[in-house]
């Protein structure tokens, strides 16, 4: 899986055509809460961070287990978006993008 057009030294064979990877996470009181304080302080909020990076991951293996489906063995042009949902944008979205291909 890669964010450019191609992969160095592969072929590309067969393209299947473009999947995705969508993730709707929500963050709890809590994190809400601990958030606001490293907000108002500064610093880093580590308990949004870990749900974003679980998100992420969550996301790129859906698509990738999409590709995989189509007989895809790579994945290129892969494009992230992050989006707040919900009526108090509490709730995380994540969502891939890419090209499955057939590479040699």
């Amino acid at each position: 899986m890669t964010t450019t057009p191609t992969i160095q030294g592969h072929n590309i064979e067969t393209y299947y055509g473009i999947v995705t990877g969508e993730v709707i996470i929500g963050a709890n009181v809590l994190k809400d809460l601990f958030a606001s304080i490293h907000d108002f302080f500064g610093g880093r909020a580590s308990s949004y961070e870990t749900v974003l990076i679980e998100a992420k991951q969550s996301a790129m293996k859906e698509m990738e287990n999409r590709a995989a489906e189509l007989g895809a063995n790579a994945i290129i042009g892969i494009d992230l978006d992050y989006e707040t949902v919900g009526d108090t944008g509490s709730m995380l979205m994540v969502s891939c993008t890419g090209t499955a291909v057939k590479i040699s």
